[in-house]
């Protein structure tokens, strides 16, 4: 080994995030650590995660995200696995055939409604007519 070329080889302290202190053996003076095997969850089994910048965070709102359609994607397939019977198809045309009589009666009484609207108002103003001709005939002959 070559003389004044390594690094000293000394007793460092170690203080770590969870508030623990050691003494390991090291070339450098001081080190502060997150984590140590006091508070790591390997160590420990306890899960405590450390939340750099948020990105447990965004991992957490990926995962749920992915879960989610991952959800809406099973339903979809067992939409599609799912066949309508036959019966079941008629009693639907069937019903959706009523629906639309019923639109359409609702439509018509609704056009019957608003054409006597038309033929009283109608009928209104002809009377008023007929009330000023008479009107004026009275003041004509007076």
């Amino acid at each position: 080994m070559k003389t004044d070329i390594h690094p000293t080889y000394q007793k460092t302290k170690v203080k770590c995030a969870c508030g623990a202190k050691f003494e390991i053996g090291s070339t450098m003076d001081d080190y502060d650590v997150e984590i140590c095997s006091q508070c790591h969850p390997f160590y420990t089994g306890k899960q405590k995660l450390i939340d750099t910048a948020g990105r447990v965070d965004k991992f957490r709102a990926r995962a749920e995200a992915a879960k989610k359609m991952q959800d809406e994607q099973t339903g979809r397939d067992s939409k599609k696995d799912k066949k309508e019977s036959v019966e079941d198809k008629m009693t639907r045309k069937a019903q959706e055939k009523e629906e639309a009589k019923e639109a359409e009666k609702v439509a018509e009484a609704a056009k019957k409604k608003e054409s006597a609207k038309k033929k009283a108002d109608k009928l209104k103003v002809e009377a008023k007519e007929e009330v000023a001709e008479e009107a004026k005939e009275k003041s004509s002959e007076e």
